[in-house]
């Protein structure tokens, strides 16, 4: 179940995390940290969140594979049902 939010709410993001960037889909939002990771959530349906699998997710979660391929997120734009990300490796 994935809830729709019609009203501002805040973000749970690790403490030490700073946004550099933010996009959002149709259903799911994506953020860029200034640390070079991007964070997903929303409607994962369509494997846009970017985490290896369907699944939809309300908190927002690091993608990993990223992390794992040595990538540097430096941008995120969502469409309806993908999401683009400009990386760098690092």
């Amino acid at each position: 179940f994935i809830s729709i939010q019609a009203f501002p709410a805040l973000l749970d993001l690790p403490q030490d995390v700073e946004v550099s960037g933010v996009s959002c889909g149709s259903r799911h939002t994506a953020v860029v940290t200034r640390g070079g990771a991007l964070y997903t959530w929303g409607w994962g349906k369509y494997g846009q969140l970017g985490h290896g699998d369907i699944t939809s997710s309300d908190q927002a979660r690091r993608v990993e594979h990223l992390v794992a391929e040595g990538l540097w997120a430096e941008e995120v734009v969502c469409g309806p049902w993908t999401t683009y990300v400009r990386v760098l490796e690092r």
